[in-house]
């Protein structure tokens, strides 16, 4: 089981979701780095459940333990270990789940790959073990930070409630104001409206989340198989219900011509360094990001655990009905948005010291 993500800059991830903690080790955290715990843990607090109606009711406070790597209020160079314990599982809830294949979820592969399964909330399919991610990603956001890089992400779309594709009409910085983590007040109600009728119905309903990279230098990305943008689609369909990416314009882009979708070039009178009058390729160019801001979107599935009985089979391949319990998200939308700046993070941080170690 491959438990490491990123080349320079890494995470090594453990624990499940009913266990003692979910946990992990940072290698390649740059030294000299103000470590800003609230920052961290602020973080952490916009994954957790239980923080609003809308997500599960599980109130885990998620509070992170520095281990190592940190000196001072500064990251020393070497690695940094953390837990995040887990203080209120309801194992009980999964007990009907012991014999029985939940419908879309992992439980079938994972027990036909390993002859065994930690039935108990999915154990380590879960998507609980994100906190690790976050916490890795808030870590490297300190270091872009210095480098004036930002990283925004936000709710683009729940079922058929969408966002204009252009980010720019919106202000980024409002994301933080409601539930949804969507930046438009009128959208974000209706979503907001559209998951709470859905969860009264026992059901689920996916949508996507948009990403924002600014700031970004040029020259980040690897040819021939190490493209920025295929670094950031692994990273993202990595995430638990992830089930779709696209960056600049993407699939709609299909359908132009190429002296519509093409980013021409256009003479800078303040610098050598030309302008482009649209950024359709999304800051990505050849695999290497192009000095433009980088964005891209990803598509989350509904959960798969609904509160309405399901036909399934058990280990014997013998007919079953399965009636879930527990406390689940209706929507994953809201808690995935840190979940995908942190991966965006990790694999911005990683490409640029990569990008460093290949010149002189």
């Amino acid at each position: 089981m491959r438990n490491t993500f990123g080349e320079l800059f890494s995470l090594t991830t453990f624990g499940e979701s009913h266990g003692e903690a979910i946990g992990g080790v940072v290698d390649g955290m740059p030294a000299g780095i103000d470590i800003d715990l609230d920052f961290i843990q602020a973080e952490l607090d916009r994954r957790r459940p239980g923080q609003s109606h809308i997500t599960t009711s599980r109130q885990e406070a998620d509070r992170v333990e520095l281990l190592s790597g940190v000196f001072e209020g500064k990251s020393t160079g070497c690695p940094i270990g953390f837990i995040v314990r887990n203080t209120n599982q309801h194992s009980q809830d999964y007990e009907q789940m012991r014999s029985l294949f939940r419908p879309s979820h992992a439980d079938y592969t994972y027990y036909n790959k390993y002859g065994l399964r930690d039935h108990r909330g999915g154990g380590r399919s879960s998507a609980r073990v994100t906190v690790s991610r976050v916490v890795a990603g808030a870590l490297a956001k300190l270091a872009l930070r210095q480098l004036g890089i930002s990283i925004k992400a936000y709710t683009s779309q729940v079922g058929d409630i969408c966002l204009d594709d252009d980010y720019r009409k919106y202000n980024l910085e409002r994301v933080e104001e409601n539930i949804v983590r969507c930046p438009d007040e009128e959208k974000a109600r209706q979503m907001e409206e559209l998951i709470t009728a859905v969860k009264a119905d026992g059901d689920t309903v996916g949508g996507t989340v948009t990403c924002v990279v600014s700031g970004c230098p040029i020259g980040l990305g690897e040819p021939e198989f190490g493209k920025l943008h295929a670094r950031l689609g692994y990273a993202m369909l990595t995430i638990n219900a992830a089930k779709g990416f696209e960056y600049g314009l993407g699939f709609s882009g299909a359908q132009l011509r190429g002296s519509e979708q093409n980013d021409f070039f256009e003479p800078n009178t303040t610098s050598n360094r030309p302008l482009l009058r649209t950024n359709n390729s999304g800051g990505i160019q050849g695999g290497i990001s192009n000095g433009e801001d980088i964005y891209f979107r990803v598509a989350f599935k509904p959960v798969a655990t609904i509160l309405r009985p399901q036909p399934t089979v058990d280990h014997d391949a013998q007919p079953a009905v399965l009636e879930a319990r527990g406390r689940h998200d209706p929507c994953v939308l809201p808690r995935a948005v840190p979940i995908v700046e942190a991966m965006a993070a990790m694999v911005i941080l990683d490409q640029y010291l990569l990008n460093k170690a290949t010149k002189l």
